[in-house]
């Protein structure tokens, strides 16, 4: 005895959410980090970087190979301040 077709309808509709969800996953991370591939293993380092070269350029992804920093940028310091409690 064969399987009724109507059995694989909701098996099709089931297969193509899981093919819609990983394209639009991959879409919004594609999207979201300047149209490059998204980062993995981000270490201290990177993440430093990173907060860097947002700092210098405005923009999360963007790199710039300029000699200088822009102006404004010497004032632009990344440390935070620990709060100490006595």
């Amino acid at each position: 005895m064969g399987v009724p077709f109507e059995a694989l309808i909701p098996y099709g509709i089931i297969v193509g959410m899981f093919g819609v969800t990983g394209v639009g996953l991959t879409a919004v991370k594609y999207l979201s980090n300047d149209g490059k591939k998204a980062r993995w293993n981000r270490d201290l380092w990177d993440r430093n970087m990173m907060e860097r070269d947002q700092r210098i350029t405005g923009a999360f992804r963007a790199q710039s190979g300029n000699a200088e920093a822009p102006k404004g940028f010497e004032v632009s310091n990344p440390w935070k301040l620990e709060k100490r409690i006595f």
